[in-house]
C-alpha cells in the first residue's frame, strides 16, 4: 500500500502507512501555533516551529535517503499563510518558502497519541509456558518471519521447527534478519565437546542458567542455536525468564534486588588471545524499575571486589537469585531436536544444559548472535509490507 492515498497528495517522505487517517477539517492560527481539527472531530495544537521542522520538501528532506536538511535555529516570529485544501495542510512561510502535510499524516503525529509501534511489550511468562513453534518453511514467508520476530520480542524465546540439517543454516537464517554480531569467538560458532577448550560451552559438562557474554560493554542482544546432531544422552537445553524472576525477586526480597542491582561487579573472559573484562550489576533496571538486561553468569564473574561488609550481603542476595532462577517454578526444560533452531534475548532469557556423555552419541549445535535492532527494523518493514 501506498503512504500517499491520492495523486497530488502531499508526500511526506514516509514509508510507514498515514493514507488511512481522516482528512483536516480547519486550519485557525493562533499565538506561535495553530489549532487543527480534523473530520473525525479530533483536534490538536503544533507550533509553528514544528511545522516548519517537519516539512517534507525536496529543500528540507532528502529526496533518496528522506533525512532531514532543515536546522530548526531560527524561530517564527511571524505567522505562514495557511491553507486547507482537500483535507491537506498547506502553508506560506514568510521567507516566501512553501510547506505541504498530508491530513492523515498530521493526525497518526499528533502529540497527544503514541507515535506508530508495531513492536510487542515484553511479557513475562506465565505458568507453564512453552515457546512459540515456528516451523521453517512457514518461517521463510513473511507471516511467518513476523510470528518469529513478535515471539522473540515479545516472550524472549521462540522454537523454530522441521529444519534442514545443513552446515550454516544458521547463518542463512540469521542473515535474512541482519547481519551476524561478531564476538571473540567468530561471527559463528560450534556448540560441541572438542579438545582444549576455551569456554564450558565446549565440554561435555553441564551448564548451569547464564546469559553469554556479561564481561562485554554491549553483550549479544539475540542468540540462536541450530541443533544439526543431538544423538548423546543428557545435554537437555535449560531456560529462564529473567523478567518473571526478578519479579519474583522482588516480591520475595525487595533488599536482595536492590543489592543486586545498585552493586557493581567484575566479569572477564581470559584466554591466550583475549582479555575482556567489564564492571556492571548483575541486574539493570529501568527508571521504572523494570528489567533492562541480566549479567548472571557464574562462569565468568571475575574477583568480587567490594569492601568486606558488603559481601555477605552481596552473597546471600546472589544466591537467593540463584536459587529462584534453578527452582521448578521458574526453569523450562526441553530437547532441541536435529532441524529445530532455538533463539532467545541474551540479555534477558537465561540458558544452560545438562551434563551429556559424549561416548553415547554426537552432539552438534552450531550458533550465532544477532543485534535486536535488526529484528526490531526487520519487524517494522514486514508490517509495511503486510499492511
Amino acid at each position: 500500500m501506498n503512504s500517499v492515498a491520492t495523486p497530488g497528495a502531499p508526500d511526506m517522505q514516509e514509508l510507514f502507512p498515514y493514507a488511512d487517517g481522516p482528512r483536516l477539517a480547519s486550519a485557525t492560527p493562533d499565538t506561535g501555533s495553530i489549532q487543527l481539527k480534523w473530520q473525525n472531530g479530533d483536534t490538536t495544537q503544533l507550533p509553528w516551529l514544528w511545522l516548519r521542522d517537519h516539512c517534507a520538501c525536496a529543500e528540507c528532506r532528502h529526496p533518496q535517503t528522506r533525512e532531514r536538511l532543515y536546522i530548526p535555529l531560527v524561530p517564527i516570529a511571524v505567522a505562514p499563510e495557511m491553507n486547507v485544501i482537500n483535507g491537506h495542510l498547506r502553508l506560506t512561510w514568510a521567507d516566501g518558502h512553501r510547506s505541504a502535510f498530508h491530513g492523515g499524516w498530521l493526525h497518526q503525529r499528533r502529540p497527544e497519541v503514541a507515535l506508530p509501534n508495531v513492536l510487542p511489550e515484553a511479557s513475562a511468562w506465565r505458568d507453564h509456558f512453552t515457546p512459540e513453534r515456528i516451523e521453517h518453511a512457514a518461517f521463510l514467508t513473511e507471516k511467518g518471519e513476523q510470528a518469529w520476530l513478535t515471539a522473540i520480542l515479545r516472550d524472549g524465546l521462540a522454537l523454530l521447527t522441521d529444519g534442514p540439517l545443513v552446515e550454516e543454516e544458521v547463518s542463512r537464517l540469521a542473515e535474512k534478519i541482519g547481519p551476524q554480531r561478531a564476538t571473540n569467538f567468530g561471527d559463528r560458532f560450534d556448540v560441541r565437546s572438542k579438545p582444549n577448550p576455551n569456554n564450558a560451552a565446549y565440554t561435555a559438562v553441564g551448564l548451569a542458567l547464564h546469559i553469554d557474554l556479561p564481561n562485554w560493554h554491549h553483550p549479544p542482544d539475540i542468540q540462536l542455536l541450530y541443533c544439526l546432531q543431538n544423538g548423546a544422552s543428557g545435554g537437555e537445553s535449560l531456560f529462564a525468564d529473567g523478567v518473571r524472576v526478578v519479579e519474583a525477586l522482588r516480591a520475595q526480597d525487595p533488599s536482595a534486588l536492590r543489592t543486586l542491582s545498585e552493586t557493581p561487579i567484575d566479569f572477564r573472559f581470559q584466554d591466550e588471545a583475549h582479555d575482556i573484562a567489564m564492571r556492571a550489576p548483575l541486574i539493570d533496571l529501568n527508571a521504572d524499575g523494570s528489567l533492562r538486561e541480566l549479567r548472571f553468569n557464574n562462569w565468568i564473574r571475575d574477583t568480587l571486589h567490594l569492601p568486606a561488609e558488603q559481601m555477605d550481603a552481596w552473597y546471600r542476595a546472589y544466591r537467593t537469585l540463584w536459587e529462584l532462577f534453578h527452582s521448578d517454578e521458574h526453569q523450562l526444560e526441553f530437547t532441541l531436536e536435529p532441524g529445530q533452531m532455538i533463539a532467545f534475548d541474551n540479555r534477558r532469557v537465561l540458558h544452560g544444559r545438562r551434563a551429556f556423555d559424549p561416548n553415547s552419541g554426537q552432539r552438534h549445535l552450531q550458533g550465532t548472535y544477532l543485534d535486536r535492532d535488526m529484528l526490531e527494523s526487520r519487524l517494522r518493514v514486514l508490517a509495511r509490507q503486510l499492511h
